[in-house]
């Protein structure tokens, strides 16, 4: 008897080990998930040297997406908000001609009531977004934080005064991955920017002049 109990507990424990674990299923759809993200261009593909998916859920995957698109889109205005504001600064266009020097600088010579307005833009837009995509915390579970809405597409506000989106998935795939594209580019650009004008105190457009 205790021969057979033990083969049986043999064979169940050796079973166990070529079933699927969690974490390899786990792994395989976040991988299709991610497959199916736009953004990934050949050669590179999907670029994630740090790892950050290999533990991440879908959940978490579009958080990182969304963080991604809104840090893009921000960059992109800063990218236009560095060449404009140098450009104008001087003429009656801004501020009665009081802001000048490189973009870096003007946020400190900005009259005291474009602060209070910033911010009231900034925390509308905030609760925009969290309230387009986020769900309501009080319905989120404890171990869940930050859940996003179930059929959000990480970035799509329904803010589209133009009609720029594509009715065509295959289109929409093809701006969100246009999007991305920008957005990683301004990020860079605007990282650049922030660093060129911390060492010598030149704005960008007086660096283009002096090309």
């Amino acid at each position: 008897m205790k021969l057979a109990i033990s083969a049986l507990a043999l064979f169940a424990g050796s079973a166990a080990a070529f079933a699927p674990s969690s974490t390899s299923t786990k792994s395989t759809a976040i991988k299709a998930y991610v497959d199916e993200l736009p953004g990934a261009l050949a050669p590179v593909g999907f670029f994630d040297p740090l790892g950050f998916a290999e533990n991440a859920d879908e959940n978490t995957m579009k958080r990182y997406r969304e963080a991604e698109l809104t840090h893009g889109r921000v960059a992109m205005l800063a990218v236009l908000g560095f060449l404009v504001g140098e450009k104008v600064e001087g003429s009656s266009f801004l501020f009665d001609a009081q802001v000048s020097g490189p973009a870096i600088t003007h946020i400190q010579q900005v009259p005291e009531g474009f602060w209070a307005l910033l911010l009231l833009s900034i925390g509308a837009a905030e609760q925009f977004r969290a309230e387009k995509g986020w769900v309501d915390p009080s319905e989120v579970p404890v171990d869940q934080p930050g859940l996003l809405r179930a059929d959000y597409i990480p970035g799509d506000l329904g803010f589209d005064p133009l009609g720029l989106k594509p009715e065509d998935p295959e289109e929409f795939r093809i701006m969100q991955t246009k999007e991305l594209q920008n957005g990683r580019l301004a990020m860079l650009a605007a990282a650049g920017f922030l660093a060129q004008e911390a060492v010598d105190g030149k704005g960008i457009i007086e660096h283009f002049q002096s090309m």
